[in-house]
């Protein structure tokens, strides 16, 4: 990691290089939020840009934390926030028909958030203390496979499809990359398939089927179900090269675009700053991306290794699911844009990946005074 010469230690040992990534994704997020809300900061981009400060702060506060932290904590941990998805079953507030949070007075804590990043590090925990002739055997799969099971049962139930998958898809990431057999993977690809039409009549809510048919066909139903689709794609196709300006975007700005502060951010952005605009936010994103696996590459410890890969991989979920899903290239399923919609709990979960990677990245390097 070059560091500015320019500098005092403890600030040239920061990872600057992924920080200027975060404050630019950070602060164009910004830029749009306050377009969104017809040139006003309020009630978007103020409120976005204290917890963008405060979060970003904290990540540099846990990349301070030693890898081995992680490790101590990552099975305690993660049965704190099962527990944490249990009592929402039995306390969670309910908000637009869902039971997602617990109420804690001074903030709404969605644990299956959380989930998203304690699944990861249970499992590179579980496969770091897994000998490795056993990796083939019975008990590195089902033990794994509750594992995933159990928190993303729970979040189903409240009903939360986007972060159930997202949870699934963290699990099975670690899995892969600790080695199991590829038979398995396609044994349960053809498993999934099999049962996915069960599922779809008897597992998932009216709703949710329903954003699966609209999602096959958006024009079917243009002004009701398809409505949001079907103006997201507008707003992204009427951008052009180079967008219609900045404060310059009529379907966010004439409530044509439902959600454009939030799940569908990406389309308020590319309407004012075309395919420009997001060519920089998947440049960025890329990035980003392209440090997280290379510290998970250079990381001395298979737990290292294996963190790193999953807690890069689950920004990589928010990141690739949310275009999906503005595109119409799949179903609505409510996952935000990360570091860029509106929201606290999807950019604190974020930060917090951010701040364990750069710990991660910090523990692979010979000690200093200062780390």
């Amino acid at each position: 990691m070059n560091k500015p010469s320019f500098l005092p230690e403890p600030l040239a040992s920061l990872q600057w290089r992924v920080i200027f990534i975060v404050l630019a994704l950070g602060g164009f997020g910004l830029v749009v939020l306050y377009s969104a809300a017809g040139g006003s900061f309020k009630p978007w981009a103020e409120s976005q840009g204290v917890k963008f400060v405060v979060f970003m702060i904290m990540a540099l506060a846990l990349s301070r934390v030693r890898e081995e932290r992680w490790k101590d904590i990552a099975f305690p941990g993660y049965a704190i926030i099962l527990a944490l998805l249990l009592f929402v079953e039995l306390l969670g507030a309910v908000s637009g028909g869902s039971q997602r949070w617990l109420d804690l007075g001074i903030i709404r804590l969605q644990p299956s958030e959380l989930m998203k990043l304690f699944i990861v590090l249970a499992l590179a925990r579980f496969f770091d203390m897994l000998p490795s002739g056993e990796i083939r055997r019975w008990n590195a799969i089902w033990l794994p496979g509750v594992l995933i099971g159990l928190p993303a049962a729970l979040v189903m139930l409240q009903p939360d499809l986007g972060t159930a998958l997202m949870i699934v898809a963290g699990g099975v990431t670690v899995m892969f990359l600790a080695g199991l057999p590829l038979r398995l993977f396609i044994a349960a690809g053809a498993a999934i398939a099999a049962i996915a039409p069960l599922a779809y009549f008897f597992v998932l809510r009216d709703y949710q089927r329903n954003r699966v048919l609209i999602f096959l066909d958006p024009e079917s139903d243009p002004l009701g179900a398809g409505y949001h689709i079907t103006q997201s794609k507008i707003a992204i196709g009427s951008g052009g090269i180079f967008g219609k300006g900045f404060l310059n975007g009529t379907q966010s700005h004439l409530d044509y675009l439902p959600e454009g502060h939030t799940d569908f951010v990406f389309a308020t952005m590319s309407e004012e700053w075309g395919l420009a605009g997001g060519l920089f936010v998947i440049g960025a994103f890329l990035m980003l991306f392209r440090w997280g696996m290379g510290v998970a590459a250079k990381a001395p410890t298979r737990f290292g290794r294996l963190a790193a890969a999953g807690l890069t991989s689950t920004i990589f979920y928010y990141f690739t699911i949310n275009l999906m899903m503005v595109m119409g290239m799949a179903p609505v399923v409510g996952i935000p844009l990360p570091l860029v919609s509106f929201g606290g709990t999807a950019m604190l979960t974020v930060m917090i990946c951010i701040g364990m990677l750069m710990s991660i990245e910090r523990s692979s390097q010979p000690r200093t005074s200062f780390s």
